[in-house]
């Protein structure tokens, strides 16, 4: 690295290749961002479970026996896949993996365990919701504006790649517990659990 006055210049062969390197902020802000998206997916779980009157008003609660998917999936006026969503809403399956998912994720990300099986779950999820919500189409089915935003990039798809990120870039050990989640037996017989 050479000095002209108070200003470094460094030349490339001393600049760290992309990849090779965290920096302690960077790893910290990765942590953020992983407790910051687990909770979203924490928060929906919950909301939908106890019906905290945010999105699921109280007597919709899954523990007073409303449906999580009913609603959204019932509403879907979007899309080649109509049909399909409309004949799952409801369905106690459908309820159930959705909600595990919810959970799974959202421990996940806060803890920081099992982060590459919660991407390939949130990125799986997102895509579902996109697909539902298929924000392609200009017009629903009865001819309202959809009021799409972006055609391609919404929320799913910056959610579902950000849950792969955290998990490539190993964010669960920095403020979590990632590093000694990935010390135990089965998760180092299993590396597709760290």
């Amino acid at each position: 690295m050479a000095t002209i006055g108070r200003t470094h210049i460094t030349t490339l062969e001393q600049v760290e290749a992309p990849g090779s390197m965290l920096t302690h902020t960077a790893s910290r802000v990765l942590a953020v961002l992983r407790i910051v998206t687990g909770s979203v997916f924490l928060w929906a779980f919950l909301d939908k479970a106890f019906g905290f009157g945010y999105a699921t008003p109280g007597e919709r609660a899954w523990v007073d026996g409303g449906s999580p998917t009913r609603g959204f999936l019932s509403g879907v006026e979007v899309g080649p896949f109509q049909d399909v969503f409309h004949g799952i809403a409801g369905a106690a399956w459908a309820d159930w993996l959705f909600m595990l998912g919810l959970l799974g994720i959202g421990v996940a990300l806060i803890l920081g365990i099992g982060l590459r099986v919660a991407a390939a779950a949130a990125g799986l999820m997102m895509a579902f919701m996109w697909i539902a919500e298929w924000p392609l189409a200009q017009h629903t089915s009865s001819g309202e504006a959809t009021r799409s935003s972006n055609p391609l990039i919404d929320y799913h798809v910056v959610y579902g790649i950000t849950a792969a990120v955290l998990a490539l870039t190993y964010a669960g050990h920095t403020w979590g517990l990632g590093r000694r989640w990935a010390k135990l037996g089965f998760v180092q017989k299993n590396r597709w659990l760290i």
